[in-house]
């Protein structure tokens, strides 16, 4: 298929010769192609106002995001090739990191694919695409999953809200094999099962798995608080690595079956007890029946998911965090995670300092962590860059 050729206006190059691939509806010169009457997913060449190539990719007309660069070499433009080169560089990451083959193995414009994310549960893989661009490629994608991992299943899960932006439908469907019920997981020393197509988003967060391990460490002989727990990543794994007891709060009823079973899977069961209900709700009923837990974990939603939810998502992180630490035991540590792309790492631990000091509390940072390196961060992207993740020991100012 022919692409299309877009120019952007004067002054309007300089985000992509800095490495970022989007390019805004407002930075097209529409004098020179109107965007009315392209087709969303057609391929797309880009330049600047003088005429001079920049790269290709796809576009997009009906979305803010008119095109997403995908190429910078004029030889070798989006197609089934380029695909299985993008596939090897980022299988040959996830080797060099992981000693297991459980992690995000493709994330989207970090690994020069934007709208595609690809997860890897051993032989079968759950794809996210999220964009027209790559809806387009649906095939080559297949095929090229096919010879770069050869796996046992594909299952689609295209049932983002991203998916909405683009005009795309909202689906899940096996686009090969036989789909098991479950997907299984290892991660330190615990395996963990979730649906295969009910589940959330893709079925885990491969993010948080370095930060879990860390986690490890402070949980021994402690009695522990998982807050927004899900199916037990957190709170499972503090229990095999010793933890007393472990009181798991979430309120997806069938998320907590499944951490249920997960405790099962580990010979847990005894340490591990569910709450099913709001986070703020249930650290209410707890504070009232005077619980106190050593380490508490919260890792909640994204409260923050727009630019104009900042004001009130802040507040939501510093009244969760608070809530925390009120159950905290004397010299207890929080550690406390945000997905919101919005919130900064530094934003994140000034709201959890005021509300330590809110309650009187004095806080001591012991670590910080990040995304786990199958979500790598690109540099010139800063929305790749969302995870950040504290460590804090919480203590009496007298």
């Amino acid at each position: 298929m022919e692409s299309v050729q877009l120019t952007l206006k004067k002054g309007c190059d300089a985000r992509l010769k800095a490495g970022h691939c989007w390019v805004y509806s407002n930075e097209i010169d529409i004098t020179r192609q109107p965007l009315k009457g392209l087709t969303p997913g057609d391929p797309v060449e880009l330049l600047n106002a003088q005429g001079r190539w920049l790269g290709s990719g796809y576009l997009n007309p009906n979305s803010l995001i008119v095109a997403r660069l995908v190429s910078r070499d004029r030889q070798h433009p989006l197609s089934r090739s380029l695909l299985v080169h993008r596939l090897k560089m980022a299988l040959g990451l996830r080797e060099r990191c992981y000693d297991k083959p459980f992690y995000r193995l493709l994330y989207g414009e970090s690994d020069g694919l934007p709208g595609l994310i690809v997860d890897r549960f051993g032989d079968v893989l759950v794809v996210q695409i999220n964009t027209a661009g790559m809806e387009r490629m649906r095939e080559d994608l297949l095929a090229a999953l096919d010879k770069v991992i050869a796996p046992r299943c594909v299952i689609l899960r295209n049932d983002s809200g991203a998916r909405a932006l683009e005009g795309l439908p909202r689906h899940v469907e096996v686009a090969q094999g036989r789909a098991p019920e479950r997907l299984l997981i290892e991660e330190s020393d615990s395996r963990f099962e979730v649906a295969a197509i009910e589940s959330q988003k893709t079925g885990w967060f491969f993010d948080q798995a370095r930060n879990r391990r860390k986690m490890l460490a402070y949980v021994p002989g402690r009695r522990v608080l998982d807050v927004c727990s899900y199916v037990g990543a957190w709170g499972v794994q503090a229990a095999v690595a010793g933890a007393t007891d472990v009181f798991c709060v979430d309120s997806s009823a069938s998320a907590l079956d499944q951490l249920q079973r997960n405790a099962q899977l580990n010979g847990v069961t005894q340490q591990v007890a569910a709450l099913q209900g709001d986070a703020f709700d249930a650290l209410r009923e707890l504070r009232a029946a005077q619980e106190r837990f050593d380490v508490v974990m919260v890792d909640p939603p994204a409260f923050i998911k727009r630019r104009k939810d900042l004001r009130e998502g802040t507040l939501a992180y510093r009244r969760l965090n608070q809530a925390a630490m009120q159950l905290l035991s004397k010299e207890g540590i929080l550690i406390t995670s945000s997905c919101s792309h919005h919130m900064s790492a530094q934003s994140l631990l000034d709201v959890t300092q005021r509300a330590g000091r809110h309650l009187d509390r004095s806080l001591q940072l012991l670590e910080q962590g990040y995304q786990a390196p199958d979500h790598p961060i690109h540099p010139a992207i800063q929305e790749s860059a969302y995870l950040k993740t504290f460590y804090l020991r919480v203590i009496p100012t007298f």
